[in-house]
């Protein structure tokens, strides 16, 4: 079997067990779904928020120069006409004549023949389409009301800089952080969660001296390689690529993508973007406002250039997900599991008596099951089958530790617990959790 299907079969059964195992389901699936659109279960929540709250930490929390802001989705319409959006934010797309199917001209693997009907040469001039969803604000629908769910997270950050001056005046450089929502009416979303209509962003706009963006932009660098460590995923899968001139955004002077070898292929997983002043001077132009930073205890004013660290959600726990999935043999049997790391995991202990119609068993299980639960929160509770199914359940799911309470439990207040790793089992006192 070749390298492609090997990668295929692996991106089914990721996609398979999220399914299965209550991390992500497709939208609105009961009705027979919408494409682009997904949800998370239980377990892909709590995955989702661990990922979101070691970045919020890491970005925000554990750093003197940064502020956190949660922006408006809907926006004053000349917000994404000042950003560019309205014009420019656009994705070329062609018709087939026979199947009337519509896909991204740059997207197609043969640009003569549709994915869908094999019809060759059938495909109409690539005209522009702006993806973002239009809606309209309050009653009356015309030209003023309209808005957009935003496309991207940024411009709430940019709309809120002269806020934060006014606030608190902080020393530059000073960046401010926000996570939340975005929404691209993709024409074709694919691969999962990797490309779809909705999803979350985490995004930094770094506010810096002009005359030093670089080191800004390098300390950026280096500091997305930290945060991909953070997740778990090895160095030798991610990739720097220089985004050149006619490749790059509009409003972009230098940009890195950092890439990731998907299931899928390689792919972009975050971005570092050197965006000049471009949007603080299309406020400054379009609003009519002063953005000019003031050097505390000078007279020296300037608008600040922007560095641009951003971080896709979904294409992070796609990322995780994609490491973690391991294959592996136990005992003569095949094992499908979910290597996660232990801070990351949706659940970092399974807790089980031996036998569940032991009341003794039950009562001590879950004594041990109130002391993790009251120290690390993300503790289940698994007396359902015999402890070699729950260890394969547990496996499954990436929980690092299972937790057995049985007879000499009893006797001597120790209990057993295994390794999802190494399927080890040891041992230990209660005391020792």
């Amino acid at each position: 079997m070749d390298d492609k299907n090997n990668k295929n079969e692996k991106m089914e059964a990721i996609v398979s067990l999220a399914k299965r195992r209550g991390f992500i389901y497709q939208g609105s699936d009961v009705y027979g779904g919408l494409s682009g659109t997904w949800d998370y279960g239980p377990l892909g929540v709590a995955l989702k928020r661990n990922i979101m709250n070691l970045w919020w930490k890491m970005f925000v929390e554990d750093r003197d120069d940064m502020y956190g802001v949660d922006a408006a989705i809907l926006m004053n319409q000349r917000v994404w006409k000042a950003s560019g959006h309205v014009d420019t934010f656009t994705d070329p797309l062609v018709e087939c004549s026979k199947c009337k199917g519509r896909f991204r001209a740059d997207k197609l693997d043969d640009a003569n023949k549709c994915p869908t009907c094999g019809e060759v040469g059938s495909f109409s001039e690539a005209r522009p389409f702006n993806m973002m969803f239009k809606t309209n604000v309050g009653p009356v629908d015309d030209e003023s009301s309209i808005s957009y769910l935003r496309p991207e997270t940024a411009q709430g950050i940019f709309t809120n800089y002269k806020n934060i001056l006014d606030s608190f005046y902080p020393d530059l450089p000073f960046g401010l952080g926000q996570q939340g929502k975005a929404f691209r009416n993709e024409i074709s979303p694919r691969d999962f969660i990797f490309r779809s209509r909705e999803f979350e962003q985490m995004e930094i706009e770094y506010f810096v001296d002009p005359a030093k963006w670089e080191e800004s932009f390098e300390h950026w660098r280096r500091q997305v390689w930290k945060w991909t460590q953070a997740l778990g995923l090895p160095d030798e899968n991610v990739h720097e690529l220089v985004v050149e001139g006619a490749d790059r955004a509009h409003y972009s002077e230098k940009t890195i993508d950092f890439e990731f070898d998907f299931p899928i292929g390689r792919e972009e997983l975050s971005g570092l973007a050197y965006r000049t002043d471009f949007d603080l001077q299309n406020i400054a132009r379009e609003a009519g406002k002063n953005m000019e930073y003031t050097v505390k205890g000078t007279n020296t004013k300037f608008v600040p250039h922007v560095i641009e660290p951003s971080f896709g959600v979904e294409r992070a726990i796609m990322a995780v997900l994609s490491t973690a999935y391991t294959v592996d043999e136990v005992n003569g049997e095949r094992r499908e599991y979910l290597k996660l790391p232990a801070h990351l995991a949706p659940v970092k202990y399974a807790v089980s008596p031996l036998l569940k119609n032991k009341p003794e068993l039950v009562a001590k299980a879950r004594e041990v099951y109130d002391i993790l639960k009251r120290k690390h929160g993300t503790v289940m509770w698994d007396d359902n089958g015999n402890i070699g199914k729950r260890y394969r359940r547990q496996d499954e799911i990436g929980t690092p530790f299972c937790v057995v309470v049985d007879f000499t439990t009893l006797e001597d207040n120790t209990i057993t617990v295994r390794d999802r790793d190494t399927t080890e089992q040891k041992r230990i006192n209660i005391s020792e959790l």
